[in-house]
């Protein structure tokens, strides 16, 4: 699961640090969406070759990556603050925001690729399947241990608890709303649990790229990290096809 990668760095950027959003974590403030298994080797530039290989979904919401994963022998920890909900609650709360994700996707069409998911209502088929196997699995993968109710930057597991690290649609993304230094204290944090560390895209939901991944890379260069920029397959937001992975030297 964890190939070669290239090393491209990023253009300058210049930083301007924003307040990070501190609230209590309410389910009704939450858009649960989740992705499927084949997403996340399109994202990640996945391949499934190792199954002794530990990987963290941190941030991985109502996605059926774990349920997926484990379902064909691998070892897979999610965590999220949404996993302290029961699966009857999480599930409500996919049913309530359903209709208003197919809009707003609707309203900005233009926004995305439709090569690979041909149309809106194919891309909520595939992901609503993606979070009813989530929702099946969720409460048995709780007694197991597989889903954790954790947030970045502080992670309840011990350091190189995992081979690899996963960070889909949070880091980078909500750029808007989570300063540059919890993005510094965050990848700091996935770099402490995990041996190697992925993270897509690299866009904001706006779309630009995010003012945070020139400070985080020379932060994590300094610190002797391996870094690069890897160009992935998967691409349906317009330019994000790039994830951002870390090693230790």
């Amino acid at each position: 699961m964890l190939p070669k990668v290239g090393t491209t760095h990023p253009p300058s950027l210049n930083a301007v640090p924003q307040s990070s959003i501190t609230m209590g974590f309410q389910l009704e403030k939450v858009v649960p969406w989740g992705r499927s298994l084949d997403e996340y080797i399109g994202m990640f530039d996945l391949t499934l070759d190792n199954q002794t290989l530990k990987t963290l979904d941190c941030a991985g919401g109502p996605a059926s990556f774990n349920a997926q994963m484990t379902e064909r022998g691998y070892s897979v920890t999610s965590c999220d603050p949404i996993y302290q909900f029961t699966a009857e609650e999480i599930a409500s709360r996919i049913e309530e925001t359903r209709p208003l994700i197919s809009q707003g996707v609707r309203d900005n069409s233009d926004n995305y690729v439709w090569q690979t998911i041909q149309s809106v209502d194919r891309l909520i088929k595939i992901r609503m399947e993606a979070m009813q196997e989530f929702l099946q699995d969720f409460s048995v993968g709780v007694k197991q241990t597989r889903y954790i109710c954790a947030k970045l930057p502080n992670l309840p597991f011990n350091n190189s608890a995992f081979d690899l690290g996963l960070c889909s649609h949070f880091l980078f993304a909500y750029s808007d709303h989570f300063s540059e230094k919890f993005h510094r204290e965050s990848v700091r944090e996935l770099c402490r649990v995990a041996k190697e560390v992925r993270i897509f895209p690299l866009l904001k939901i706006s779309g630009e790229l995010s003012p945070w991944l020139s400070p985080v890379i020379q932060e994590l260069e300094m610190k002797g990290y391996q870094v690069g920029i890897k160009r992935v397959h998967y691409e349906f937001q317009k330019g994000g096809n790039k994830m951002l992975w870390i090693r230790r030297s």
